[in-house]
């Protein structure tokens, strides 16, 4: 697999600093816009936003990639009854012909002059939902794994639009959608979270996560990722 072309031209690069979202939400998932480059640093892209720090951004999530055929797919589906196409997920690299059977947690890539790894598929939250006007839109994300994922910065640099994707190292066999069903099985699962927390390059938080989950016999409870508060 070392030094496989994954992807010989990337469909856009995106970034955007505003987040305002719905209401009192602040989210920079619906203020991105098309851009030629992304100037890529350690721990974050320039110009570049997160409105929560704890669920987004940082060194374990520099960069959300999302695949662009995943738009039709919704639609499809009637989850996205609009003709909303990239960036309305808050990605900044959006791709056709790579999706989360194919790129592993853990894989080393290069983008331009950017060395990157995969450390989680995104975990959808209520705010897609809000995104898209369907309340099951989140939920559908996690049970289809049409995800997207992240990455952390190897060495940085710079992104352009006309630049490749290649798969420099595979370290782990559990792909990314193998990630998403191993990690929201609807019931615990000891020896899933064993596997998937053993599995070379996963986000720190993933496993911790898991760990947790391993500690209380127990998973936690996903309704208000997955709806958002109760209305009082």
């Amino acid at each position: 697999m070392e030094n496989t072309l994954l992807v010989n031209r990337l469909s856009g690069l995106y970034l955007g600093d505003s987040l305002a979202f719905r209401s009192e939400l602040a989210s920079g998932i619906d203020n991105k816009w098309a851009v030629s480059r992304l100037q890529v640093l350690t721990d974050t892209v320039v110009g570049d936003a997160q409105a929560d720090a704890r669920h987004h951004g940082g060194p374990d999530r520099v960069l959300h990639h999302f695949p662009r055929e995943h738009y039709g797919q919704y639609r499809r589906w009637d989850l996205i009854t609009d003709l909303r196409d990239a960036p309305s997920m808050g990605e900044n690299i959006s791709t056709v012909g790579l999706n989360e059977s194919q790129i592993h947690i853990g894989d080393i890539v290069s983008i331009g002059e950017v060395r990157l790894q995969v450390t989680q598929p995104r975990s959808p939250c209520y705010k897609l939902n809000l995104q898209f006007g369907h309340r099951e839109f989140a939920l559908a994300m996690q049970q289809t794994a049409m995800c997207g994922w992240f990455y952390r910065v190897l060495e940085p640099g710079t992104i352009g639009k006309g630049d490749e994707i290649r798969l420099l190292e595979r370290l782990s066999g559990i792909s990314v959608a193998e990630a998403m069903r191993l990690y929201f099985l609807p019931e615990f699962d000891a020896k899933a979270y064993e596997k998937l927390a053993a599995c070379p390059g996963l986000a720190p938080h993933w496993v911790n996560s898991l760990q947790k989950r391993l500690a209380n016999q127990g998973i936690e409870n996903w309704q208000m990722r997955l709806y958002g508060p109760t209305p009082a």
